[in-house]
């Protein structure tokens, strides 16, 4: 199975970035082979539209699911479509998070877990 996990940094022992349309990177790991690779988030930076084009970036990496802190309606209604998994709610690093998810430790998401806007604003440096 393949994971995109929202990620504020580059290797394994980041943090699961709060925001899934503006964290920095992803990590797309391979449960199969235990192997990842890192892809920046050109769309972060976006005025509008930074959950979907995020979504999009997820899709083309061909994952199974993703792993987020939290998800907002647009992107929760792609992957809806797209019939991704979505974990929300997880916080740690990327390890930890990929270790729950081996052991069943993640439940399913079964709406957006914040609105639209969602790490924008004065508070939101990235």
């Amino acid at each position: 199975m393949k994971v995109a996990i929202s990620s504020s940094g580059t290797d394994l022992g980041s943090n699961v970035d709060p925001r899934f349309g503006r964290c920095p990177y992803f990590i797309i790991y391979d449960t199969s082979n235990d192997n990842f690779e890192v892809v920046n988030n050109q769309g972060r930076q976006a005025m509008g539209g930074a959950g979907i084009q995020a979504a999009q970036l997820v899709i083309d990496s061909k994952a199974d699911a993703v792993i987020s802190g939290n998800i907002g309606p647009n992107s929760y209604h792609v992957f809806s479509s797209a019939s991704i998994k979505v974990y929300s709610g997880v916080s740690g690093t990327i390890e930890e998070a990929i270790n729950k998810l081996k052991k069943g430790e993640l439940k399913e998401t079964s709406s957006p877990d914040v609105s639209s806007h969602f790490g924008t604003g004065p508070n939101w440096n990235n």
